[in-house]
C-alpha cells in the first residue's frame, strides 16, 4: 500500500473516530468526509508545487517532498539534469558548427521559407552589404539589389550558380561575387557566396598576356618570314642579301630577348625567395652593370652618354647576385634606351633616413607621366611603344625588377618628370644590407 493511501485512510479514520466520538453515526460519516476533504486539499497543495516547479524547469530547485510526490520529484529533477545536459551539449557542438561556418573564405545565409535571412556568416553579409544582425529577419530580395539575383531567386532554377556585382573600395571597381542557392528542408534555402574577383582578374592577366606575347612574337616573325619568302623568291645583290640578314638577325634577336625575359619572369614565381646566407660587394655589382651600360651606349647610341657612378657607403648587400644584376642591369638599360644620346645618366648606392637602401639610377630622359607611373611594372605596359621597339624593349624589364625587389623584401620606386628626367630605384630592407668592415 502506498504513502498517500495510507495518509488518505489515517485521515479518513481521524475523522470517523471525532464522529464517534459524538456518539453520532451521521457525525461520523461526516467526519470521514471532511478527512477525505483535508487530505484532497493537502494533496492538491503538493501537485501545484511540483507544477510550478515543472513548469520552471530548475533541476536545482526541486521542491521539499516526502512520499509519492517526492519520489515524483526526484525522478522528474533527474530527468530534467539529463535533458539540461544535452541542451547544453548540443549547444556547444552549434556554436561550434556556427563558429566553423563563420571562418569559412565561402559566405553562408540561411533563408526561411519565404526568402528572410535566419542567419548569416560575415562573409556573406561583406559579400552582399548588408549586416549580419541588423537585417536577421528581412527579405534578402530588399537587402540584394541586382536584377540578376531577383530573377533567379524568382525563377526557382538553383541548378547552377550566378554573378553579380557585389560592394568595391569604389563604384567603379565592384568586386564581383558568385552566388548559388540549395534548397532544404521545408522550403529553406542555403545560399553560398564566393569572391571571385581575383580569378577572374588572373583570368584577364592570363588573357592580355597571351595575347601581349603573341602580338610581340608575331611582328618579327612576320619580318623574318617576308624576308626569308623575298630571298628565296628574287636574286638579289650581295649587299640587299646583307642588308636583309641583318634585320633578320636583329629581330632574331629580339625574340631570344623576349623569351629570355618571359622565362626570367617564370623563374622568379616559380621559386622560393632567395634566403640572407649569400654576401655580395655592392661597388663589384655597380661597376658590373656601369660597365655594361656604357658599351650599349656605344652599340646604339651615336652620340655616347655620360654614365658615371656615384660614389656611396661601402656596403655588402645580402640576396641572389644573378636576380640582383639582372634587376639593376635593367634599370641601366632603360636609362640608355630611353634618354637621347649625350645624356647624363648616374648610378649607385645610398642609405635612406629609415635604414633602408637602395640603387638608384637617374637619367636626364624625357621622363615619364604622372599617368604612367602606377602602370610601368606591368608586363608589356609601355608609355610609347613604337620607340620601345626601336631600342630593342621587351616591355618586361621593369617587371622583373618588381619581382626581384619584392623577392629580396623590397620594393621598387620612380620618381619622374616630364621633360626633365627620371629616376629608379631598388629599395631593400636593413635585413639585406651591412657595412663593410674596415680590416
Amino acid at each position: 500500500m502506498t504513502r498517500r493511501a495510507i495518509e488518505l485512510l489515517l485521515l479518513v479514520a481521524l475523522g470517523a473516530v471525532w464522529g464517534w466520538a459524538h456518539e453520532s453515526p451521521g457525525i461520523t460519516f461526516a467526519g470521514g468526509l471532511v478527512g477525505a476533504l483535508v487530505w484532497s486539499f493537502v494533496d492538491g497543495l503538493r501537485a501545484r508545487r511540483v507544477l510550478r516547479w515543472l513548469n520552471k524547469g530548475e533541476a536545482t530547485r526541486a521542491p521539499n517532498l516526502s512520499g509519492a510526490w517526492g519520489e515524483l520529484v526526484e525522478r522528474c529533477r533527474k530527468v530534467i539534469k539529463k535533458l539540461e545536459k544535452k541542451a547544453q551539449s548540443s549547444d556547444a557542438r552549434l556554436e561550434d558548427f556556427l563558429a566553423a561556418i563563420q571562418a569559412s573564405p565561402n559566405g553562408v545565409v540561411l533563408l526561411d521559407s519565404s526568402g528572410r535571412i535566419e542567419w548569416s556568416n560575415l562573409t556573406a553579409a561583406n559579400h552582399l552589404g548588408f549586416d549580419p544582425q541588423r537585417d536577421l529577419g528581412q527579405y534578402v530580395r530588399n537587402l540584394v539589389r541586382n536584377p540578376a539575383f531577383t530573377a533567379y531567386l524568382a525563377g526557382g532554377d538553383f541548378g547552377h550558380e550566378i554573378q553579380i556585382d557585389g560592394p568595391g573600395p569604389r563604384p567603379s571597381q565592384p568586386t564581383k561575387i558568385s552566388l548559388q542557392i540549395h534548397p532544404y528542408g521545408k522550403k529553406r534555402k542555403l545560399m553560398i557566396t564566393r569572391d571571385v574577383t581575383a580569378v577572374q582578374l588572373a583570368e584577364t592577366m592570363r588573357r592580355d598576356f597571351v595575347a601581349n606575347v603573341s602580338h610581340e612574337i608575331r611582328t618579327p616573325l612576320t619580318v623574318l618570314s617576308g624576308f626569308v619568302e623575298t630571298m628565296q623568291s628574287i636574286p638579289l645583290e650581295e649587299a640587299d642579301r646583307t642588308r636583309y640578314l641583318d634585320l633578320m638577325s636583329q629581330q632574331a634577336h629580339r625574340m631570344q630577348t623576349l623569351v629570355s625575359d618571359l622565362l626570367t619572369l617564370s623563374r622568379l614565381e616559380g621559386s622560393p625567395a632567395p634566403g640572407p646566407g649569400e654576401w655580395i660587394d655592392a661597388d663589384e655589382l655597380l661597376n658590373h652593370v656601369v660597365a655594361e651600360a656604357r658599351g650599349l651606349t656605344q652599340a646604339i647610341a651615336a652620340t655616347p652618354h655620360d654614365i658615371e657612378p656615384v660614389d656611396g657607403p661601402d656596403l655588402w648587400v645580402s640576396g641572389a647576385r644573378t636576380e640582383l644584376l639582372s634587376a639593376m642591369s635593367n634599370l641601366m638599360s632603360n636609362a640608355v634606351r630611353y634618354t637621347p644620346g649625350g645624356g647624363r645618366i648616374r648610378s649607385g648606392w645610398r642609405r635612406r633616413a629609415d635604414g633602408w637602401v637602395e640603387f638608384f639610377v637617374n637619367d636626364t630622359g624625357p621622363g615619364v607621366a604622372a599617368e604612367h607611373l602606377p602602370r610601368l611594372t606591368e608586363r608589356f605596359y609601355r608609355v610609347d611603344r613604337s620607340r620601345s621597339r626601336e631600342t630593342g624593349g621587351t616591355g618586361l624589364g621593369l617587371a622583373i625588377v618588381k619581382h626581384v625587389a619584392q623577392r629580396h623584401g623590397g620594393h621598387i620606386e620612380v620618381q619622374s618628370v616630364l621633360g626633365e628626367g627620371s629616376t629608379f630605384a631598388i629599395a631593400l630592407p636593413p635585413s639585406r644590407v651591412r657595412e663593410r668592415v674596415s680590416g
